[in-house]
């Protein structure tokens, strides 16, 4: 038998910007797995320097020289002799200046900033081919789920037509206890926040700027165009009532915050990006998903349906996916050769969301006499939307003697459903809109 030989050569020298949750459990892999990296890689990775805001904060980095870390991020990855830059700040400066520093220095860049790929992802792309090297972020996405890597490399010979996420965590737990407990969105969020799957500051995730930074990147990847987060449209969840779970629950659906990817139909197909909450029927793939946990359903031409699904947040699963673009960047250093970088050449245009193709469930309060739902379907009909269902009952709090209408539509465009729900609230027999949603997957 041939011995296998080891790594040979000088060590890969890396940097690490950042060493909060996920930098931590970087570092510390990176060091208690150095022999098995190198073994992977081919040459041993050299962790040279770790920068962060707060030198003096405690840190639990068993094996780790202290003498690594440093306030000076700009003069680390300015030093010229860097193989590998790891980049786990967040945000978009000073992230942004420091990664197109650290490639027009030579250095293949391993990143987790889904709000810097979204705002500006062309200009890292283009400075990482000017200098021929890489810019890996498969951790941007959806923690540990290997999801970047599939859409860029794996289907690359495949014709993606849609793609659809649970991609936040906080949000997926939230509706999840909303549905499973009972519980309000204001007490399931503060639960959220006890352990620890929510921010202090929640804008980020229950507005939905999270996901639409992440559906931001799986359009771009997925249909090879640049699509950025202003181009997402972007509902949250603060609106979602018990109410709505139950009405959810009686047309045999779930809610769920989602990233909807999809192309539109026609001879110039267009990219359609959408980040809001919609009821999806419970034997849809996503409707199972509890928890913090995230998963993306892939629809394609050839592969066709395809499901990746796992823990979505958190050190450990956020630095399992750095490690593996740490892992295949070294490799490619090593060769001497860069993998693939940005695909933008079908230039497709975003489609606005009025012309999106949906179904709505609306929920009314409205006054109990004769004719009013003939009124209210009329003006449905008027604005070209077609009803599937309508039910009447009293409502729940029993405070008036008004009636609420649960309706559900045909699907029909955006456009025409949000114009008729601006109707809706124009006649004197609607006393309120009570809630409005998307239903998906029917």
């Amino acid at each position: 038998m041939t011995a296998v030989s080891g790594p040979t050569g000088d060590a890969l020298k890396v940097a690490l910007l950042g060493c909060g949750t996920v930098g931590g459990a970087v570092a510390r892999l990176i060091t208690e797995q150095a022999e098995d990296l190198a073994a992977r890689v081919g040459r041993r990775l050299e962790l040279v320097g770790i920068a962060v805001r707060r030198p003096n904060r405690q840190r639990d980095l068993p094996g780790v020289d202290p003498a690594l870390i440093t306030t000076d991020a700009e003069a680390l990855v300015r030093r010229g002799d860097l193989d590998l830059v790891i980049e786990v700040i967040g945000g978009i400066e000073p992230a942004r200046s420091l990664i197109l520093t650290a490639l027009e220095n030579g250095a293949s860049v391993v990143t987790a900033n889904k709000a810097l790929l979204a705002e500006d992802g062309p200009t890292l792309y283009e400075a990482a081919e000017r200098s021929g090297v890489d810019l890996y972020y498969e951790a941007a996405v959806a923690g540990a789920i290997p999801i970047v890597r599939p859409l860029l490399e794996s289907l690359a010979g495949d014709e993606i037509t849609t793609v659809i996420g649970i991609v936040n965590g906080t949000t997926n737990f939230i509706l999840d206890k909303m549905t499973t407990a009972g519980s309000g969105f204001a007490e399931t969020l503060s639960e959220a926040q006890d352990l620890g799957y929510a921010e202090a500051d929640p804008t980020a995730d229950v507005e939905g700027f999270d996901a639409a930074a992440k559906a931001a990147i799986l359009s771009s990847l997925a249909f090879h165009s640049r699509v950025r987060i202003d181009d997402v449209h972007r509902e949250g969840i603060t609106e979602v009532t018990s109410s709505d779970i139950s009405s959810a629950r009686e047309m045999g659906c779930v809610v769920k915050l989602l990233a909807i990817c999809t192309l539109t139909d026609g001879e110039e197909p267009r990219v359609s990006a959408r980040v809001h909450p919609a009821m999806i029927p419970v034997h849809h793939p996503l409707a199972s998903v509890g928890g913090a946990f995230n998963a993306v359903y892939v629809e394609s031409r050839s592969a066709g349906q395809l499901m990746f699904y796992g823990p979505g947040a958190g050190g450990a699963p956020t630095a399992s996916a750095v490690l593996g673009d740490l892992v295949t960047v070294a490799r490619n250093r090593v060769r001497g050769a860069a993998g693939p970088g940005e695909s933008s050449y079908a230039e497709r245009a975003v489609a606005p969301i009025g012309e999106v193709v949906t179904r709505y469930h609306v929920s009314l309060e409205v006054t109990d006499a004769v004719g009013v739902l003939e009124t209210v379907a009329r003006c449905f009909a008027e604005n070209g939307v077609s009803l599937q269902t309508v039910r009447q009952m009293p409502l729940p709090d029993g405070a008036t003697e008004d009636a609420q209408l649960v309706l559900v539509t045909h699907a029909a465009q955006d456009s025409a459903l949000s114009a008729t729900v601006a109707a809706l609230r124009e006649l004197p027999e609607v006393a309120q809109v009570i809630s409005v949603m998307r239903v998906e997957g029917q």
